[in-house]
């Protein structure tokens, strides 16, 4: 499942490991594999360029989700569907880093659940209703949980198995 991060936000991220959380969100709502998304890092002033022009709100938040129009890419006549577009999820660390510090847990942490949120909304879930919310916010929590519990290999810089490391 293809999701690429770009960072262009004035704080480091871990970029493989949202990238990886985007995977696993989309595995678990059983989305085409074929599925494209992108997941860009900001800084404060960029999203609240982003906030007032989209939201119509003053100042930045922490996370906005733009689905595609075209949700497949297949030729009508093609049997199998084609790549999925979902969208773009927008990530602001800055803002990560403060509400992190107000929840007690890491930045990391923070981006993780603001990953997932912005994912779910990209396939349809919102929380303006209470009974919406409810149901979006159980299932983020359930979601970051499986993530968390799900085996992942360390990344130590070693060459994969079955590379040799010469060319």
């Amino acid at each position: 499942m293809p999701v690429e991060v770009a960072n262009e936000s004035e704080i480091a991220v871990d970029e493989a490991e949202l990238a990886g959380v985007c995977r696993f969100v989309l595995g678990e709502m059983q989305v085409n594999p074929l599925a494209e998304l992108s997941v860009l890092c900001v800084d404060v002033e960029y999203m609240s360029s982003l906030h007032e022009r989209w939201m119509g709100e003053k100042g930045p938040t922490d996370v906005l989700a733009f689905p595609m129009d075209e949700l497949d890419t297949a030729r009508p006549d093609d049997p199998e569907p084609g790549p999925a577009l979902l969208g773009d999820v927008v990530l602001c660390p800055a803002v990560a880093v403060r509400q992190a510090r107000a929840a007690g847990h890491s930045m990391d942490d923070e981006l993780i659940l603001l990953a997932t949120h912005g994912v779910l909304h990209l396939l349809g879930y919102d929380h303006m209703e209470p009974d919406e919310e409810k149901e979006m916010f159980g299932l983020q929590q359930k979601l970051i949980e499986g993530w968390r519990a799900a085996p992942r290999e360390p990344v130590t810089g070693a060459a994969a198995r079955g590379e040799s490391g010469t060319r």
